[in-house]
């Protein structure tokens, strides 16, 4: 099968195409700068369908859809959060209605999207069932999965991926927490009672290949295993994974004030259930905190 996939050269998308290869797809990448390579295919988020040239998707069976300003990589000045915003609206808005006007556009769409969706919930369990919650996150992943309609009403399958935080030492969370870490200076944040939401990236890539090859699965899908972890119990498995101690706690107040909006993503608390992976008899290879861990590193 033909795959395109926009964000490949990120941690997440860097895996996925070498899964996808190893499967005995036929990837395409699809790269904002000009291309270098001659799997490469040059497009614009920001123009109208990409600015994709006309049949430069011909042939294509299966997108998925990456590309987007990480939320983690910078203060939420207010002009980040525009880019944050933009980066997800705009470029999904320009991808599905390229792929829409297409003669034989591909089958299914994955899409990326989060679990902002729900807020912060407490730690309540919340499911794909659940309604949006509120604030910036929210509203911005609201609007981020209503941007791929388009596709939809072209006829293509559209799976949005609301991913959990992605553990891998290659980037995310995990990939800045790590060395801190491995000196034995991790720890805490806050209270450690908040649940994190998690998928190990290898268990990532797993679903999103299951989820190519599920003809009758479309709509929202909760990239998360079926085992939260507070952010005390999740510090010390880490602790244990790298062999070393973390005593140290990283206060809320100081966190909120060095890092403004993004310290929303380690502090906030929602429980969030694969419960559609679950139902469609979706098997977890690393369901638990520790054994991903090991996987991981």
């Amino acid at each position: 099968m033909k795959v395109a996939v926009t964000g490949s050269s990120g941690f997440i998308g860097t895996a996925l195409v070498a899964a996808l290869r190893a499967d005995g797809h036929e990837v395409t990448r699809l790269v904002r700068a000009a291309p270098a390579a001659p799997d490469e295919i040059a497009w614009n988020p920001r123009a109208i369908g990409g600015g994709l040239d006309p049949g430069s998707l011909d042939g294509v069976a299966a997108v998925v859809h990456l590309a987007a300003a990480g939320a983690a990589d910078k203060r939420w000045t207010p002009s980040y959060q525009a880019e944050i915003r933009d980066s997800r609206v705009q470029g999904t808005r320009a991808l599905a209605s390229a792929l829409a006007a297409m003669a034989a556009p591909p089958r299914v769409l994955l899409s990326g999207s989060a679990i902002g969706w729900y807020g912060d919930t407490g730690g309540r369990e919340v499911t794909e069932a659940d309604p949006a919650g509120s604030g910036f996150l929210a509203d911005v992943v609201r609007d981020w999965e209503a941007a791929a309609e388009g596709a939809v009403r072209a006829g293509i399958r559209v799976v949005t991926l609301r991913s959990g935080l992605v553990l891998s030492p290659r980037g995310g969370m995990l990939g800045r927490m790590l060395p801190l870490f491995r000196l034995g200076l991790g720890g805490r944040i806050g209270s450690g009672r908040q649940v994190m939401s998690w998928i190990g990236l290898s268990e990532w890539v797993a679903i999103a290949r299951f989820l190519l090859g599920r003809d009758d699965i479309s709509g929202p899908v909760n990239l998360t295993t079926p085992s939260p972890v507070t952010n005390a119990e999740f510090t010390s498995a880490l602790a244990a994974a790298v062999h070393r101690p973390a005593v140290m706690v990283a206060p809320a107040p100081a966190l909120k004030l060095a890092l403004g909006g993004v310290s929303s993503d380690i502090l906030s608390s929602a429980r969030v259930l694969p419960r559609r992976l679950l139902d469609e008899g979706y098997q977890f290879r690393h369901p638990a905190i520790a054994g991903a861990l090991a996987a991981e590193l």
